[in-house]
């Protein structure tokens, strides 16, 4: 049933679902957490866990203590590397030092690690599309020794690869790119290169397609749509770039309910909105309070499927 509210001009609220966290991003705020009961405060933490600002300062909050190298360490402490996974050389660091480690990376980051060492061990030389600075694009590449990777992110740089071999050569991507961005390339790389190895199915993983298929099916319906999540959360970039594409004149890309200009629902009849993947619900429900402040707001929830994925957490912390 259409929940109501009673304030101010009539607003339909079209909530996305999926949104928010994927089992990824749950399977790694739950390691820290739980390191933080079993070894107590501090726990030291690599990078962000995951892209969201609000999560990190609540991890804060409970004792962790975020780095972005293990040289600022001031102790045999425990560790969290972040769920974009690490170069190899991060837990070798790790273990030179002695620091117990723990693993956060998403499964299906892991994956797609497996993937490339399969290839570069039978020979194949690793094409990766993705974004370059990415924390997941550099711990991929950081699986291989330098050199056995080389990294697109348009159709235009995979018209332009050149290799002595071109029949050794395998793709593996970035798993928060869109969908639709990887079709092009990877259909460029198989015409270019057409003994070119690669995945069964494309490496975005699950919560981004389903985040995007949500979307996609509101987006046409919606005069604005709002994307919970952080500007360097790739999905959550992607969710705008996916909204705006498939018929949503105006998309914008918000951290909290505190950074939404409300110029931009100036005549807007139906809001869309949705969170990226290491946004949590809290967040959204927030956005939704102060739209109800504002307007006589109807709220529609549009789900596209429901999510059952769950990622086992580390031995180190269930024995």
């Amino acid at each position: 049933m259409p929940q109501r509210a009673s304030k101010g001009r009539p607003l339909t609220i079209l909530l996305s679902s999926p949104r928010g966290f994927c089992a990824g991003v749950d399977r790694a705020i739950q390691i820290v957490q739980r390191a933080l009961e079993r070894f107590g405060a501090p726990v030291y933490v690599r990078h962000e866990i995951v892209h969201n600002r609000h999560v990190v300062q609540e991890l804060e909050r409970q004792g962790a203590v975020f780095v972005e190298e293990l040289d600022e360490i001031p102790g045999q402490y425990p560790v969290v590397f972040s769920a974009h996974g690490v170069p190899k050389s991060v837990p070798a660091d790790a273990e030179a030092r002695n620091l117990l480690y723990l693993d956060a990376t998403c499964p299906l980051v892991s994956k797609v690690h497996r993937e490339a060492e399969v290839h570069y061990n039978a020979g194949h030389h690793l094409i990766l599309i993705g974004h370059a600075g990415h924390p997941e694009v550099i711990g991929t590449i950081g699986q291989l020794p330098p050199g056995a990777v080389t990294l697109i992110e348009t159709a235009e740089d995979a018209e332009k690869l050149e290799f002595k071999d071109p029949t050794r050569l395998a793709y593996i991507t970035q798993t928060t790119l869109s969908i639709d961005d990887t079709v092009g390339i990877i259909d460029v790389l198989r015409r270019r290169f057409p003994a070119i190895h690669g995945p069964r199915k494309e490496d975005i993983c699950y919560a981004t397609t389903n985040r995007q298929s949500a979307v996609k099916t509101i987006a046409e319906r919606c005069d604005l749509m709002l994307v919970i999540g952080a500007p360097n959360s790739s999905n959550s970039r992607r969710l705008v770039e996916v909204a705006k594409s498939c018929g949503c004149p105006e998309a914008h890309l918000v951290q909290k309910a505190t950074e939404i200009d409300w110029n931009w629902l100036e005549n807007v009849d139906t809001v869309g909105i949705t969170a990226g993947a290491s946004a949590p619900e809290l967040l959204v429900q927030q956005v939704i309070d102060e739209l109800k402040e504002r307007f006589d707001v109807t709220i529609e929830e549009v789900s596209v499927t429901v999510e059952t994925t769950h990622f086992k957490l580390p031995r180190a912390l269930t024995a």
